[in-house]
């Protein structure tokens, strides 16, 4: 009997523990499944201002920023037309952006919504003030705005590219084709859900976005529209270097904004972007005038500011992902490689890309966005955003994947957009036009 009593005990004490031990390990899912839904983002005003911000920075990048940038590297005759591109680019853009653009890049594209946006946020429907864009705790309408300067920007550097030649005219149709084709869609693929954004590929702030789709693009339009007459036999030296120098300067300022605003709110993330920032851009410009003064003899400011903004396109990519040492490797690599496109390549391939849209923004874009690959760290991006250098080498292969899409997308669809503006309206200027100067034949206007 007592033996039975005690069989009887230990099973209801086995029994007992085995009881146990399935709550102890259920508990948690019990908890997970009893706690309550995350709470909703709400405003957060430290995030807001910053963002507001860094939206007037970004545009200050193309206007005064771009638009002296350029406007002093070209010949005096041409100067004020090359700032009209900078400006009208700033209007035109902006209402396109409302209009249809910000809809394909952010909108939802359904079935199609790996390539592209749909166009139910058309006119920016839907947006209200209490409205935010999550999980940013930021208004949409901040968001929308301070997108709206990127893709203000990314079309205008084009205009380097294709600098004492172009129609006016048809440089407002190109551009405005080529947001709604090319650069929202693309947008979408990284950043609005598209199939680069969520095949892993690490693009903080344009590296693929603006900086190699715009160069690409430069480069193409160069080699439609031809050199420009007297190219390689003529001097074509900058009328003003100092209004040069003082757009790379609103450039450098405003790339604070560009890539420390790419964080979307107020935080470490966008602190760090700030300083690499800061190091790439000052190694890189370093880089460019140690290489021009052994190769040329002489160290020009010219060189310097085109030195610093190699840098700054450079480190756009990696921006969130990288730390101050591997934006310095960044900076000095980018810089060289920038120098040799620039100048060495560009010269011995023939082709007229006016300032150097390509061998900067193109070239600098893809070196930036490989690099991404090799020197992000996950103490800096969070985890999974971890480069070569630490052990991840897929992510250089993710990394060259987009930006060979984007270059194959950007090549095909900016030549058919040129093809089709030179069939109906003509691309380039006439003979008359281009020796007078495009400031007082399109525009009744001279630099005193």
């Amino acid at each position: 009997m007592k033996t039975c009593i005690r069989s009887i005990s230990s099973v209801a004490a086995m029994t007992a523990a085995w009881a146990m031990v399935n709550m102890t390990t259920a508990l948690p899912a019990l908890a997970q499944a009893a706690a309550p839904p995350a709470p909703p983002a709400t405003l957060n005003s430290g995030d807001t201002a910053w963002m507001l911000t860094s939206t007037v920075i970004v545009l200050m990048m193309t206007i005064p920023g771009l638009a002296l940038f350029y406007g002093g590297m070209v010949r005096k005759k041409n100067a004020l037309a090359t700032v009209m591109q900078s400006f009208s680019a700033a209007c035109l853009l902006s209402i396109v952006w409302m209009v249809v653009g910000y809809s394909i890049a952010f909108g939802d594209g359904g079935s199609l919504n790996a390539y592209m946006g749909g166009f139910g946020k058309m006119f920016f429907a839907g947006m209200t003030k209490e409205g935010l864009f999550a999980p940013l705790t930021i208004p949409e309408s901040v968001f929308a705005t301070f997108q709206m300067t990127f893709a203000i920007i990314t079309p205008a550097l084009i205009a380097g590219a294709v600098a004492d030649r172009m129609k006016f005219s048809s440089f407002l149709v190109f551009i405005t084709l080529w947001l709604i084709i090319v650069y929202a869609p693309i947008c979408h693929w990284v950043w609005g859900g598209g199939f680069l954004g969520e095949g892993g590929i690490m693009d903080f702030a344009g590296g693929t976005v603006v900086h190699i789709n715009s160069g690409v693009a430069g480069l193409v339009a160069a080699l439609v529209l031809g050199r420009r007459k007297g190219y390689g036999t003529e001097n074509m030296a900058p009328h003003n270097l100092v209004y040069t120098a003082m757009g790379a300067a609103f450039l450098w300022v405003g790339w604070f904004g560009f890539n420390g605003g790419s964080a979307g709110a107020a935080n470490d993330s966008a602190g760090m972007a700030i300083l690499v920032t800061q190091i790439c851009a000052a190694a890189a410009a370093l880089a460019w005038m140690f290489a021009e003064w052994i190769t040329h003899g002489k160290p020009s400011i010219l060189g310097i500011a085109s030195g610093a903004i190699a840098g700054l396109v450079v480190i756009t990519p990696a921006a969130g992902f990288v730390d101050p040492k591997g934006a310095l490797l960044m900076g000095l690599i980018g810089g060289i490689v920038c120098f040799i496109a620039s100048t060495g390549i560009k010269r011995m391939l023939g082709y007229d890309d006016s300032l150097d849209v390509f061998g900067i923004h193109g070239v600098g874009g893809f070196t930036g966005a490989i690099l991404t690959g090799v020197f992000a760290v996950a103490a800096i991006g969070g985890e999974g955003k971890s480069g070569l250098l630490e052990g991840n080498a897929a992510q250089v292969g993710i990394q060259f994947y987009g930006t060979i899409a984007t270059i194959v997308w950007c090549a095909a669809a900016t030549f058919v957009i040129l093809m089709v503006v030179k069939l109906f309206m003509g691309l380039r200027v006439d003979e008359q036009t281009e020796v007078e100067g495009l400031d007082i034949r399109l525009h009744g206007e001279v630099v005193p």
